[in-house]
Order: structure tokens, then sequence, then C-alpha cells
């Protein structure tokens, strides 16, 4: 499955993955070196635990690396703008009257605290293809609750 991402979400990742590759790894490859350069490896913190710290950088930028290689950048111009796709910001009211919205993107973008779902998810995969006025029954691990489309927009 392609990795779908939205522009914001791509730049955010080709941001970190610069500032991984020019900023952070340089810093703590000077950091190894000036530890490495004190003597006794095997008792030195320093050098331990900037080995440590070298390794989870590098792990991070070939997973960064990998999900831009896959990544489909969806453009919101590229999007049916009456059903629910992704990008697309849908308004939900539950069956209780509260007034949610969400912003359908893909994993590497999800945050819920923010609104942002993954298109993956269970709400999200409930959401999909729906348009405004349908009412859509998602399976969450508190139980079941029916919710119903109010506005779709693409911003």
């Amino acid at each position: 499955m392609p990795n779908y991402l939205t522009p914001e979400g791509a730049k955010k990742l080709a941001d970190e993955l610069r500032v991984l590759t020019l900023t952070e790894r340089p810093r703590v490859v000077q950091e190894v070196s000036d530890a490495a350069a004190q003597g006794d490896r095997s008792e030195n913190a320093e050098y331990i635990y900037g080995k440590r710290r070298l390794r989870e950088i590098d792990r991070r930028i070939r997973f960064i690396t990998k999900r831009l290689d896959g990544a489909v950048v969806v453009k919101k111009s590229e999007v049916v703008c009456d059903v629910v796709r992704f990008g697309a910001l849908v308004c939900v009211v539950d069956e209780n009257g509260k007034e949610s919205r969400y912003t359908i993107v893909g994993p590497d973008e999800a945050d819920p605290s923010a609104g942002r779902i993954s298109f993956q998810s269970p709400l999200g995969q409930s959401l999909m293809k729906r348009k405004v006025g349908d009412s859509v029954t998602v399976r969450r691990p508190a139980g079941e609750i029916e919710i119903e489309i109010q506005s779709i927009d693409y911003e």
C-alpha cells in the first residue's frame, strides 16, 4: 500500500530528514569523536551514549527516507469534493450532540489529539467515501457510537 501524505506532511518529514542529516547527525558524530579521543571507551558514558544516539538517528533517517521514497503526495485539488477522501476536513456530530472536526491524513501525520486521524483508523475508515448527511456507526474500544457527517471541506 502506498504511503499517502498531504503536502504539509511531506514537507514536515523532509524538514525532519534535513535537520537530522545536516545538523543533528554531524553534531553527534563530533561528540562521539571527542569522547573517543579521551581514551578508554569501555567505561566512557559519553562515548556509549553518543554511539547509541547515532544509531537512533541513523534508524530514523532510514525510516524517513523509505517513507518519502514510497510517498504519494495527495494535493487537495486532485480530490473529489462531495465525499470524504484523503485530506478532507470533516465535521461530525455524535449521538450525544457533540460536534467534532477531523482531518483525514496518512498514518505518518496522524495526531488524534489535534484532530488529525489516519484514513486507516477505525474512524477514518468509517468516514471514507461518505457524504454530508450520512450516518456512520464507529466501533471503538468504549463501544459503538453513531455519528452524522455535517460538512466536508478541503481547505
